[in-house]
């Protein structure tokens, strides 16, 4: 009997392993082979076609090739705007093959391309519910944080209505003489290293800086300067952060305890650390707070996040409620606002003040309406600001031409129709933000060229379509700072147009690059000549 159960078990283990390798082979051949190809045959049958799939990595390796190529030289003629082929260059590509709407493959998910204004604006505004925004890479998700850039649902929508005070135009205006304050300083700081007339600056690197400073008034108010002292450790991680992210395709490489790795990790803890102490302190002096309300100071992201914590129950490190704040909602937003606000901010100043320096006509044109309105030394105010027409148009035209983000993506929650497709639950929708803002047939034949008299009769009036222009998202989710972005770049480049005509350095080389955001591959290296005062009384001179 013995040897018969025996011989039964020899029998029946080989059995019950190959029964479950078999299970998991087939598991993989869904996820990685026979799923996609129906998804792909799906689209087909609609009149979708793209690049076929690839088993396990999709398109990757042709998205990545194609990147490297079009990334690997510097743009000709210099002062091109036709940006597109080399910052999006896959899609450039492929658009060329199949047409704007096509499918494509990141590993085994299906990403359809989505570059008709109405269809964009069925994703973001009538249809939204149906999609969410997709789930960032955990490198990214290192750099902006767990805040409300990728919150959902109601926790999202909570965090949003806590949040949205500090930004009303209110709150800002009492906001700006500080950071104006600020940006004059470091005008003068480092314009006065120069014993010459003329100095050059890189303004990618200083706009970082500057920035920084302004952000962290904003998100931490009276405790600026602690706050300030956590950014900066931020900043550090955000370098290893993304060379970690040019080896996103090596498996678990965030994983691997190199050296870069390792300091990476002890930033975050020192980070994490530094925030609790700072919000512990404010929650502390929180009551002194609340009585000196109305003395006019301005309301900060910290200030408003304890505030609401404390409506319900005591600070704690987690809680189940989508409504409660935690101490770990409020570092994670406190991360979020400084990577969006800095990044974005700095991303726009930089192509802004390289636009004016490439194209003097226009500098000229925005510096005589700042000395107008404004004066050649004080500080514009908001009310100043609302009234510079000039500068805004230029601003308008660099966030078309160069926005920070070039593409979006948004995932399918459900099946669901759109436009007349039938599109899957689980695709990504990518969105060419880029693609967009550079379609002739959206902006004209100049759509190329940097014309920011096509903004003269306001953002609506610009394009054929009002959801041609989404620098900031569209609809619920638009960034909720952009008021903030726009009104301190405005503040920034009229206080440079006050002080300082500009040029390109001989060593600019233009060369626009995607790592997560736009940026100038080689850094921006400016000219600034002190304006006369001759030229101050005579702007066009």
């Amino acid at each position: 009997m013995e040897e018969m159960l025996e011989l039964l078990w020899a029998w029946i283990w080989p059995l019950v392993w190959l029964s479950l390798s078999l299970v998991m082979v087939m598991k993989v051949l869904e996820v990685f082979y026979w799923r996609p190809k129906r998804i792909e045959k799906h689209f087909s049958r609609q009149g979708i076609k793209g690049p076929s799939y690839r088993f396990f990595i999709g398109n990757v390796k042709e998205m990545v090739s194609l990147i490297f190529e079009a990334s690997s030289k510097p743009m000709m003629p210099c002062n091109s705007h036709n940006i597109l082929p080399r910052v999006l260059s896959f899609y450039h590509h492929w658009k060329k093959i199949y047409g704007s709407t096509f499918v494509l493959w990141f590993g085994p998910i299906a990403r359809l391309t989505v570059a008709d204004p109405d269809l964009i604006r069925e994703i973001f505004v009538s249809r939204s519910e149906y999609f969410e925004r997709y789930e960032a890479h955990p490198l990214v998700r290192q750099l902006e944080g767990d805040g409300l850039i990728s919150l959902r649902g109601e926790k999202w929508a909570h965090h949003r209505k806590v949040i949205t005070p500090t930004f009303h135009m209110d709150n800002l205006k009492l906001l700006m003489p500080l950071i104006g304050k600020s940006m004059v300083e470091m005008v003068e700081k480092w314009s006065s290293v120069s014993s010459s007339g003329d100095f050059e600056i890189d303004v990618y690197d200083w706009f970082h800086s500057l920035t920084e400073d302004a952000i962290s008034q904003t998100v931490f108010g009276r405790n600026y300067e602690d706050g300030k002292a956590v950014f900066q450790l931020q900043a550090q991680q955000m370098l290893f952060a993304a060379e970690a992210f040019y080896k996103v395709l090596i498996p678990g490489y965030r994983y691997l305890p190199t050296r870069k790795n390792t300091i990476s990790w002890k930033l975050e803890k020192e980070i994490r650390r530094k925030l609790v102490r700072l919000i512990s302190r404010r929650k502390d002096d929180h009551d002194d707070e609340e009585k000196a309300d109305d003395d006019g100071r301005a309301k900060d992201l910290l200030g408003l996040m304890i505030s609401e914590s404390r409506k319900r129950f005591p600070l704690r490190l987690s809680g189940p409620s989508s409504t409660i704040i935690s101490v770990q909602d409020i570092m994670q937003e406190c991360k979020t606002f400084f990577f969006a606000g800095k990044q974005t901010t700095s991303s726009l100043l930089t192509w802004a003040t390289v636009l004016l320096a490439m194209h003097s006509d226009w500098q000229e044109l925005a510096r005589q309406e700042v000395l107008s309105v404004c004066g050649s030394s004080d500080i514009p105010t908001r009310d100043h600001l609302s009234k510079l027409k000039t500068l805004g148009m230029v601003l308008y035209e660099t966030l078309r031409l160069y926005p920070p983000a070039v593409a979006t993506i948004r995932s399918a929650r459900a099946d669901v129709d759109l436009g007349g497709y039938h599109i899957p639950r689980g695709t990504e929708l990518l969105i060419p933000i880029i693609a967009v803002h550079h379609d002739t047939s959206l902006w004209g034949s100049d759509a190329a060229e940097f014309n920011p008299a096509r903004f003269a009769g306001g953002v609506a009036l610009a394009a054929k379509h009002p959801a041609a222009f989404i620098p900031f998202g569209l609809g619920a989710r638009t960034c909720i700072g952009q008021n903030l972005a726009l009104l301190e770049a405005k503040l920034t480049v009229a206080i440079l147009l006050q002080r300082f005509s500009f040029r390109l350095a001989p060593s600019y080389v233009h060369a626009p690059t995607v790592l997560m955001l736009l940026y100038p591959r080689y850094g921006s290296p400016v000219i600034f000549r002190r304006l006369s005062s001759n030229q101050h009384n005579h702007p066009s001179t």
